[in-house]
C-alpha cells in the first residue's frame, strides 16, 4: 500500500493543508467534535493533547475541519483516535489522508483504535483487523436497585499517588502494554479506588470528568466480584449524575451491574489493530488482570 501522503488535499471546490494540532485554538477542537456529535468538552481536548499527538486538516480560511491523533507508549506500540471530518467531507477521502500522515509518524508500531460503524470502513481499506465490541454503558448512575456488595477477599478504598506503581503495573498485566506516562496523568485528573489484599493492589478503577457528566475507566481486575466492587464507590459519589463506562465485557456480572446502576449499553465501537492482536499481548499465568473498562475509547 502507498502510504506517502502529499501536503495538500483538493476537496470538492477547495483545498486543505495539514498543520499540527497543538497550536489550534480549542474552541475551534470542540466544535469539530461537536459537529459530528461527540461529547467531548474544550478541558477533554485538552487533556487528549497532554498525552498525545496529533494533526488538523484545515481550509483555506484556517476552519478545521479534520482531526487524527495517536498515543505512543513506548517504541513499538500507539493508540489511534480523535480521527474525525467535518461531515461533508466524510466521503471525500479526507479522514485516509489524515490516517496516512498518522502512519508516517507511528511507523514500526503495532496499532490499536475504536472504530465507530461510520468509520470501519475507513480502517478496514487500511488493513486494520476487527478484534473486539466495546459497549459504551451510559446513564443516570444510581445505587439502589444494584444490590448487596460482593463479598471480596479484600479491603475496598480510596488511592492517592503512592499507589501510582502498582496501579501501572496492573494496567499493563490488562492492556498488554505499559502506560506509565498515561496512567500518571489519568491519576492527577480522576478520583481512585482500588482493591488491597494486605498491602497488595489487586484492583483499581479510576474515574474523572468527561463529556456529559463523567466517565469510569480505567478498570483493571482479575474477576467479575471484584471490578463490581471497585466501581460500586464511583456510582454512589455519582447517583443521580451522568456516568459513563466503556467495556468489552457484554455478559455476566459486571456487565449486568452496569445496566442495573443505570448505565445499560448506549452504543458500540469496535477495537481493531494493525500488528499484533489483542490475543498476542496476553500475559500467561492462571489468574491474571483484565482491562474491565476502557480509559476511553480514544485511549483505549
Amino acid at each position: 500500500m502507498e502510504l506517502k501522503p502529499s501536503e495538500s488535499l483538493k476537496i470538492d471546490t477547495f483545498s486543505m493543508r495539514i498543520d499540527s494540532i497543538e497550536g489550534v485554538e480549542l474552541d475551534r477542537l470542540h466544535a469539530l467534535s461537536l459537529s459530528v456529535g461527540w461529547p467531548h468538552r474544550a478541558e477533554d481536548w485538552q487533556f487528549l493533547r497532554e498525552s498525545g499527538q496529533g494533526f488538523v486538516a484545515l481550509d483555506e480560511i484556517g476552519r478545521v475541519l479534520g482531526s487524527a491523533m495517536w498515543f505512543a507508549h513506548g517504541a513499538d506500540f500507539a493508540t489511534v483516535g480523535m480521527v474525525i471530518t467535518s461531515p461533508r467531507l466524510q466521503t471525500l477521502g479526507a479522514g485516509q489522508w489524515l490516517m496516512k500522515r498518522v502512519f508516517e509518524k507511528v511507523a514500526g508500531r503495532d496499532l490499536r483504535l475504536n472504530a465507530t460503524r461510520a468509520a470501519r470502513r475507513l480502517y478496514l481499506s487500511l488493513d486494520f483487523q476487527p478484534e473486539k465490541t466495546v459497549y459504551q454503558c451510559q446513564g443516570i448512575a444510581r445505587v439502589q436497585t444494584m444490590g448487596k456488595p460482593a463479598n471480596n477477599q479484600g479491603d475496598v478504598r480510596s488511592l492517592d499517588a503512592k499507589d501510582i506503581p502498582a496501579a501501572i503495573a496492573l494496567d499493563a498485566a490488562g492492556f498488554g502494554v505499559r502506560r506509565a506516562g498515561l496512567i500518571e496523568r489519568l491519576f492527577a485528573h480522576s478520583t481512585g479506588y482500588g482493591l488491597f489484599k494486605g498491602d497488595t493492589l489487586n484492583a483499581f478503577a479510576l474515574c474523572r470528568p468527561f463529556g456529559r457528566g463523567h466517565v469510569v475507566g480505567p478498570v483493571v481486575a482479575e474477576n467479575d466480584a471484584d471490578a463490581v466492587a471497585i466501581v460500586r464507590p464511583h456510582v454512589a459519589d455519582h447517583s443521580g449524575s451522568f456516568l459513563r463506562i466503556d467495556t468489552h465485557m457484554d455478559n455476566g456480572e459486571f456487565a449486568a451491574f452496569l445496566s442495573h446502576g443505570g448505565m445499560p449499553v448506549f452504543d458500540t465501537v469496535l477495537t481493531m489493530s494493525m500488528g499484533k492482536r489483542l490475543t498476542d499481548f496476553a500475559v500467561g499465568g492462571a489468574i491474571t488482570p483484565m482491562t474491565y473498562a476502557l480509559a476511553s475509547q480514544t485511549l483505549g
